[in-house]
């Protein structure tokens, strides 16, 4: 099955985001689009334009497999890369450039992104380390995070127009994912290159271990795309969007889906509600997350909420306990004392678990495990009610959160000896 055929059979429903992941099922494949117009599925895509000056791409590949996205670019054409754009600056984005470079006879590549680009890979540079641990969880992949980066050559603002040929590329700003984004309109072609901005999947505009996501801007860029009447879309994951009704739709409603969270959210700030009233209360509309395209396989619309509090409201959620807290050992102490220790508090939050009341069964056995963090047996429920909260997630972000500490719970009581034992 092709590429444009997938992304027909996932936008018609027959199948679905879930079978087919944007961000963790890249076909590796290429597609020709259009004559001299290209586009790479991988983690993530790289859109290419073949012109009469030279070789266009807009992103160049992850720093684990640009190279399998430069053989493919190699087996479509062998134009020497004139420029390359970066969406925005994530590792999965910008890396790659030096295996064109190594094969530049006359002029080097030029690579062009925002301004913000530079500062970004600064900061990864000073926080490697959490990085990649953030990766280990979000992905269950243990790499070493790159420190070294192909920093652009040309950065712009927040407008800037490049000619190449007889193609004209667009380049805008905006705050999305990234403080750093750039979607590209390529008039002479038809085509939008959206980066992260739209990729099959509800906005990663919540994910809880990252910095700050931007919501509202979001949506106006969609708006400002939905605008153009683009004939074909290359996001930074998942598929090609084509057709300009197919274009519009999606942007639009992504849009409203962001613009209703925003909306919700700041009502009831301004009506004084907490964090926790707000979070349980908003909702993002039925009717947008059921589409193909927004369904909650990577972030969530809770996590979301979350983000547009920390954005507008800062990080006390308004419970006064929250704000100077005990240590979470001392307090889990306490509590497992009052209830004759951390392992009957343990097998309390395994029987909730087993009557699907997780949330609550995770906030009592992370008191057991608080508690009592050399207890084997308190280990292993906590490994088993975790192994059971990733299994019934549905967003990458959840899963990955819940599915690394029911490891470190299960290599911890595996550890540890005598093993306890649930009464």
């Amino acid at each position: 099955m092709d590429l444009l055929e997938l992304a027909d059979r996932i936008w018609s429903g027959e199948q679905t985001t879930v079978e087919h992941h944007p961000f963790s099922d890249p076909t590796g494949e290429l597609a020709e689009l259009l004559d001299g117009v290209a586009f790479v599925s991988s983690f993530a895509n790289v859109s290419a334009f073949d012109t009469t000056d030279g070789l266009v791409l807009v992103d160049t590949g992850s720093f684990m497999f640009c190279g399998a996205v430069h053989e493919r670019i190699r087996e479509w054409t062998d134009a020497p890369l004139h420029t390359a754009i970066y969406s925005h600056g994530h590792v999965d984005h910008v890396f790659g450039v030096s295996l064109y470079e190594q094969e530049s006879t006359e002029r080097a590549p030029r690579v062009v992104a925002h301004e913000l680009v530079p500062q970004r890979f600064d900061r990864y540079q000073r926080t490697a380390g959490y990085n990649a641990h953030i990766n280990l969880r979000q992905f269950q992949v243990d790499v070493e995070w790159p420190t070294d980066y192909r920093y652009p050559d040309l950065v712009y603002h927040d407008e800037l127009v490049l000619e190449v040929g007889e193609d004209r590329f667009e380049l805008h700003h905006a705050r999305g994912e990234t403080d750093d984004h750039t979607w590209t309109w390529v008039p002479t072609r038809g085509v939008l290159c959206c980066g992260d901005l739209f990729t099959w999947t509800l906005p990663n505009a919540g994910n809880p271990q990252k910095a700050q996501r931007y919501p509202e801007e979001w949506a106006q860029a969609l708006r400002e795309m939905a605008k153009l009447d683009a004939e074909i879309m290359l996001p930074g994951h998942g598929l090609p969007v084509v057709g300009a009704r197919r274009v519009r739709e999606t942007l639009s409603d992504t849009a409203e889906l962001l613009e209703s969270l925003v909306e919700q959210t700041l009502e009831l700030m301004n009506e004084g509600a907490s964090l926790e009233q707000i979070v349980e209360t908003v909702r993002a509309p039925a009717e947008l997350t059921r589409k193909p395209y927004l369904r909650p396989v990577y972030d969530e619309p809770e996590f979301i909420v979350r983000n547009i509090w920390r954005f507008y409201g800062g990080w006390w959620d308004l419970d006064p306990a929250h704000l100077k807290p005990a240590p979470a050992a001392q307090l889990a102490g306490e509590i497992a004392q009052i209830c004759g220790g951390a392992q009957p508090l343990a097998k309390h939050a395994s029987g909730l678990a087993d009557a699907g009341e997780l949330r609550l069964a995770t906030d009592l056995i992370e008191l057991a495990a608080d508690a009592a963090p050399d207890d084997s047996s308190v280990q292993k429920a906590r490994a088993k009610i975790l192994e059971l909260r990733a299994e019934r997630e549905s967003s990458t972000m959840a899963k990955g959160v819940y599915a690394t500490a029911a490891r470190d719970s299960r290599e911890r009581a595996e550890a540890l000896e005598p093993a306890g034992r649930l009464p």
